[in-house]
């Protein structure tokens, strides 16, 4: 685990190179991004202006410890950039994201940046997505029905939960946990759970992402998707 660490904190504080004087950016989730915000606070109290907007409490509690100023949507439409981690990423940038639960926040934040980076360790690379469980956020209400639903588009989910607690997302609503193996097409897999009466969003993050920050033992690779 102790390479997997160094690789987060490779591509983390690489990321900071991207962000100039003046930006407003997007700070996700997850545990790459605490060597990012750190980096970042570090170059604030230099005297790097910046304002971000977190994609979870986690992170603003994050940012807030290392002195990074924050903004939110009642201030800003659009971000300059958006910095955040992935679960899986496939050889066309979809992600997996939610691992951490954050994934609504994360969309929201991500989708407001004109510029969207993905950090990450080398193990996040797949050939497909899938192996790694589908988070779905749906809400508390009659989730049993949502799951059997999920279901029938043939996965197996799992209501996601903490030390034998339900986990509950930043939005007070349940994460279903959902096997699918191999996700062929993440784009119809997404509109499919998005048609469900319950489902909040996915955690399949498509068509956004436009560099990807690998690291590596040997350093931080940067990935561009084709045009």
């Amino acid at each position: 685990m102790e390479h997997v660490d160094r690789q987060k904190q490779m591509v983390g504080e690489k990321a900071v190179d991207y962000i100039e004087n003046g930006m407003l950016v997007g700070l996700g989730s997850g545990s790459t991004m605490y060597y990012m915000l750190k980096e970042l606070g570090k170059r604030v109290k230099e005297g790097l202006h910046i304002r971000g907007v977190p994609s979870s409490i986690r992170t603003e509690n994050w940012a807030k410890e290392f002195g990074i100023p924050l903004t939110d949507f009642s201030e800003v439409e659009r971000l300059d950039i958006a910095i955040d981690g992935a679960d899986e990423i496939d050889p066309n940038f979809n992600l997996i994201k939610g691992g951490g639960g954050s994934l609504l926040r994360e969309k929201i934040v991500d989708a407001a940046a004109d510029r969207f980076i993905v950090v990450a360790d080398e193990s996040k690379l797949v050939n497909h997505l899938g192996a790694f469980p589908l988070p779905v956020e749906v809400v508390r209400f009659g989730w049993q029905l949502t799951k059997k639903q999920i279901e029938e588009l043939g996965c197996s989910a799992v209501l996601r939960e903490i030390d034998d607690e339900v986990f509950v997302t930043n939005n007070n609503n349940y994460i279903l946990d959902c096997r699918f193996d191999v996700i062929k097409d993440s784009e119809k897999l997404h509109s499919q759970l998005k048609s469900l009466l319950g489902v909040v969003e996915t955690g399949l993050f498509f068509n956004m992402a436009d560099e990807v920050i690998i690291g590596r033992n040997d350093g931080a690779e940067v990935l561009k998707r084709e045009k």
